[in-house]
C-alpha cells in the first residue's frame, strides 16, 4: 500500500501557450433539466517517447471514460476523425474538427523516463477557435498514470462546465462475498470509478459504514471484531487500525468526522436506548448531544461544521433532524410519506441526501435543508447509503437485488436523476464513502 501511495504523488506545472482571442467561451450550464451530451474528441495522446506508447494510449481512454461517464459529454470517436494530432505543438486544423461538429477538442502528449512519466494537455474551443485555459503539465511516476488521466479529466470539467471536478478521489466501501446468510464483509478502498482495489481489512469479522476523514487520510468503521458493534479508525497510508471508542456495557457505532477533523460524532447505545456523541480527538472527551428515549444514529455535519443533520425515531418513525453541532433543540426537516434515514450533507452546503423507504420501495432522494424540495433519484428493491462526490453534483450508494441470491452493488446517479449507473467492483460492495479530492 506504501508503494501504491508513493506512486500517486504528483506534479503539476503551467506551459506558455499561444493567446488565442474569444468571444463566448465553451461553456455547458449543469441544469435540473435533459440536456444533450457536448460532443467532443480526444485523439490519441502523442507519444513523446517510444515507451510512452502504451501510457498514452491508456490514458486517452481513461480521459474519455470520465468525461462520458458524467452523462453530460459524449465522445467522436476516433473512426469517424477526419483531422490527425500526431505534434502536439502544431496548429490546431479547426476546419477538420468542425467538419465532424466536435465543440471541444482535447490533446495531449506522453513522455517517459524511467519511472517517471510527464502528461501535457489542452482543450480547444472549436467553434470559436481558442483555447480553454493553459496548457498544463503533470508529472508523476509510471504507476500512477491513471491519477494523471484522471486529474487532466477533472480539468477538462472544470474548465468546460466551471465547477469542480471529482474524477480523483477515492471511495472507501464494504466488500462483500458469499451468499446472503453468510455474507463475508471487509473494508477496500478504490478509484472512484472501480479502478485500483486495495483492502483495507480481511473478513474474520463484520464491518459496517466506512467514513473518510476530512483530507482523506483516515477511516472510521464501525467493527464486530469483540462481539459487539465498536468504532475503529484506520491509517490508510499504513493500513493500521485502533479501536477509537470501546466502554464497557455499550455498543457505539455511525461514525462521522467533523469538517475539521478534531471531532468524530457518533451513536453510543447504552442500556437499550441510542443517543448521538461527540468525541474530542486530542483529549478523548465525549460529549452527549441527545438525551431523547427514541434511536438517534447517522449523524452528518454540514460543511461549515455548524449543524448536525441525523435520523430518528422519536416522533414515531424514522424522520431526519437538524440540530447545532454542540446539542440542543432539533427541528424535524423530512415531512413525506414513508421512513427517511442515512441522512449525508452535501459539500456545497445546500442539499442533504437521504434514504427512504415508502410502500415497499427504497429509494435515495435529496432535499434542501430546511426538507423542501423534496427529489427521488432513484427506486429499487433496496437502494440505500448516499455518499456525495467531491463537487457535489453525484451520489454513490448501494443497490441490493432480491431473493436468497441477491447481491449488492454500488451506482452512482446524479443529482437530477438522469444518469444512473453502476461502479464495477470485483465483488459486491455495499456502504460507499467519498473521499475528497487528492492532493
Amino acid at each position: 500500500m506504501k508503494r501504491f501511495l508513493a506512486s500517486l504523488l504528483l506534479g503539476a506545472t503551467l506551459f506558455s501557450a499561444p493567446v488565442m482571442a474569444q468571444d463566448g467561451p465553451l461553456r455547458i450550464e449543469i441544469t435540473e433539466g435533459v440536456i444533450e451530451p457536448l460532443p467532443f474528441a480526444v485523439p490519441g495522446f502523442v507519444p513523446d517517447t517510444p515507451e510512452a506508447s502504451a501510457q498514452a494510449a491508456q490514458l486517452t481512454q481513461v480521459v474519455a471514460a470520465d468525461l462520458i461517464g458524467t452523462g453530460l459529454f459524449r465522445e467522436i470517436t476516433a473512426d469517424a476523425h477526419i483531422g490527425k494530432v500526431t505534434d502536439f505543438s502544431a496548429p490546431i486544423q479547426y476546419a477538420d474538427w468542425k467538419a465532424i461538429n466536435a465543440q471541444a477538442l482535447i490533446t495531449g502528449a506522453v513522455s517517459v523516463s524511467g519511472d517517471r512519466l510527464t502528461v501535457r494537455f489542452r482543450v480547444w474551443d472549436v467553434f470559436s477557435g481558442a483555447e480553454l485555459g493553459s496548457g498544463l503539465q503533470f508529472v508523476g511516476s509510471t504507476e500512477g498514470w491513471r491519477r494523471m488521466a484522471h486529474k487532466v479529466a477533472d480539468q477538462v470539467y472544470s474548465r468546460i462546465t466551471g465547477e469542480g471536478g471529482y474524477f480523483d478521489s477515492r471511495v472507501v466501501f464494504v466488500s462483500e462475498t458469499g451468499p446472503k446468510d453468510d455474507r463475508r464483509k471487509r473494508l477496500a478502498i478504490m478509484d472512484y470509478d472501480g479502478a485500483n482495489v486495495q483492502y483495507l481489512t480481511d473478513s474474520s469479522s463484520i464491518v459496517l459504514a466506512p467514513r473518510f476523514s476530512p483530507n482523506g487520510d483516515q477511516v472510521l468503521y464501525t467493527s464486530y471484531e469483540s462481539g459487539f458493534p465498536h468504532i475503529h479508525v484506520l491509517d490508510v497510508g499504513k493500513v493500521q487500525q485502533r479501536v477509537l471508542e470501546q466502554s464497557e456495557g455499550t455498543m457505539s457505532f455511525a461514525p462521522r468526522f467533523a469538517p475539521d477533523g478534531r471531532t468524530v460524532v457518533f451513536s453510543l447505545e447504552q442500556g437499550g436506548n441510542s443517543d448521538l456523541y461527540a468525541l474530542d480527538l486530542a483529549s478523548g472527551n465525549r460529549t452527549r448531544l441527545t438525551s431523547a428515549p427514541s434511536i438517534e444514529t447517522a449523524p452528518s455535519f454540514s460543511p461549515d461544521g455548524s449543524q448536525i443533520v441525523f435520523e430518528s425515531d422519536r416522533s414515531g418513525n424514522q424522520q431526519l433532524y437538524v440540530m447545532p453541532a454542540s446539542g440542543g433543540e432539533a427541528r424535524r426537516i423530512s415531512f413525506g410519506q414513508g421512513r427517511y434515514g442515512t441522512p449525508v450533507w452535501s459539500p456545497r452546503g445546500d442539499l442533504i441526501a437521504f434514504t427512504k423507504q415508502n410502500n415497499g420501495r427504497f429509494h435515495i432522494g435529496v432535499m434542501r435543508v430546511d426538507g423542501s424540495e423534496e427529489r427521488l433519484l432513484t427506486a429499487s428493491f433496496l437502494d440505500e447509503g448516499p455518499t456525495w462526490a467531491p463537487n457535489g453534483r453525484v451520489i454513490m450508494f448501494a443497490r441490493e437485488t432480491q431473493g436468497a441470491s441477491g447481491r449488492s452493488s454500488l451506482y452512482s446517479v446524479d443529482i437530477s436523476g438522469r444518469n444512473l449507473r453502476p461502479v464495477r467492483t470485483p465483488d459486491g460492495g455495499s456502504d460507499p464513502s467519498w473521499s475528497p479530492l487528492q492532493n
